[in-house]
């Protein structure tokens, strides 16, 4: 990696900026798979099918004799490890349900607001080069505790382990469709293919902007997304062969993941980029790490405050802090997606199995966004109740405000209340 020794502050934008993608390029592409899928459905996803995989989509939809097939090749060990990482995802999610609360503002006057689940959801999980059923337990697991009642499920993938987690976390329905064109299918619906109100789930530049181009035209979407990224905070009580490895691990996603590595010691900057290498010749993916690798920073700061605010203007998707007062630091970071806590915490655990989602806010949207969560599958309905005394005491209220709006017609639905009562 190479070390950036003590940058200025007016430095720290070029250095924490991320790739620009080629938005009008791409967006060219998918914009005519958006149509072709909209205007012939299930004929043109077959059509996309041959141009773009070169396979014979005969059926669309995986059928039950299909999942049950999944499920008898599954590797015993896998099918457990798939369990238990399916009871912490969904004990943790499980306790973000909230009671309703109902909550008098003014005598007689009481509002509340109950959690509904989008009725119809759509999940998306790419082929590419490693099977993502992780993902399909970070998705349909939420989805399942908000009560969602169509889950309907689009990957290019056979591996049996999507198709079991798929039937764990109750999809009612999944297709064998991948690519920008599976995004179309959910959101225009196809004479096989379920319209859905909101799409989730990770996928390249292609699946990501036809993504986008889909939430302008009213249908929601999980979040914006851009290439996976880690951002690492290390001390010297830090274990250098530990945050190598936790670099690695999210290099190896591809070229374009993004490895961020911040310290205050540079024996620790030195120590890591000495073990890099070696872990890394060891990996099968160790052509896309090393790309990424290349790509990345190490950054040496003065001290705990300007590595703070690095990682803050930063916004990292994971932050791991492996530093003697990690928790500490904890409180001060209020941009990132998952904060990763010391020597032992390692970011893989929360990709699988820990029990938080994995399902996270890129390329510096974790500003503003959150990562997905139960909430992300239901919608929140506010209820009010009015007595005849609570519209005593707020009807003046209400009258005055609506007067001097000029909307008399707001007014009078409180007055013609009023004068009935006296």
């Amino acid at each position: 990696m190479n070390i950036i020794p003590f940058p200025a502050r007016d430095q720290w934008p070029a250095l924490l900026a991320r790739p620009v993608q080629e938005a009008q390029d791409i967006e060219a592409k998918v914009i005519p798979i958006l149509e072709q899928v909209k205007s012939q459905g299930d004929e043109g996803i077959r059509q996309l099918a041959r141009q773009f995989d070169k396979i014979e989509l005969a059926d669309l939809a995986f059928s039950d004799a299909d999942m049950a097939a999944a499920e008898a090749k599954l590797d015993d060990q896998l099918k457990v490890a798939i369990q238990q990482a399916y009871r912490n995802i969904y004990k943790f999610h499980e306790g973000q349900l909230q009671p309703v609360e109902k909550i008098e503002t003014m005598p007689g006057v009481t509002c509340w607001r109950k959690s509904v689940g989008i009725e119809k959801v759509g999940i998306y999980i790419p082929g590419g080069t490693a099977p993502l059923f992780s993902t399909v337990l970070m998705l349909g697991i939420p989805a399942q505790i908000a009560g969602c009642k169509e889950v309907v499920l689009c990957t290019p993938s056979d591996h049996p382990a999507i198709l079991y987690a798929a039937k764990l976390v109750g999809v009612t329905k999944a297709f064998r469709i991948g690519g920008a064109q599976a995004i179309a299918a959910l959101a225009y619906g196809t004479e096989s293919v379920p319209k859905v109100y909101k799409i989730f789930g990770p996928g390249n530049q292609y699946v990501t902007t036809a993504k986008m181009l889909i939430s302008k035209e009213g249908v929601a979407i999980d979040m914006p997304a851009g290439p996976s990224e880690v951002a690492v905070y290390a001390d010297d009580t830090a274990v250098p062969a530990f945050v190598a490895a936790d670099l690695l691990s999210q290099a190896e996603h591809g070229p374009d993941s993004q490895v961020l590595l911040i310290s205050t010691s540079k024996k620790l900057l030195s120590s890591v980029n000495l073990t890099l290498s070696s872990q890394m010749n060891n990996l099968p993916r160790r052509d896309l790490a090393a790309q990424s690798i290349g790509n990345s920073k190490a950054i040496l700061v003065e001290n705990e405050e300007d590595a703070i605010d690095l990682l803050n203007q930063y916004a990292a998707e994971h932050l791991i802090l492996s530093v003697a007062n990690a928790e500490a630091v904890s409180e001060k970071i209020i941009n990132a997606g998952s904060i990763f806590l010391g020597n032992y915490t390692p970011e893989s655990c929360g990709d699988y199995a820990s029990g938080t989602n994995h399902t996270l806010p890129t390329n510096g949207y974790a500003r503003a966004y959150s990562g997905v969560s139960v909430d992300s599958f239901v919608k929140k309905i506010t209820i009010q109740k009015i007595t005849e005394q609570g519209i005593r005491n707020i009807g003046p209220t209400v009258e005055a405000m609506a007067e001097a709006e000029s909307l008399d017609a707001h007014k009078k639905a409180v007055s013609i209340r009023l004068k009935s009562l006296l």
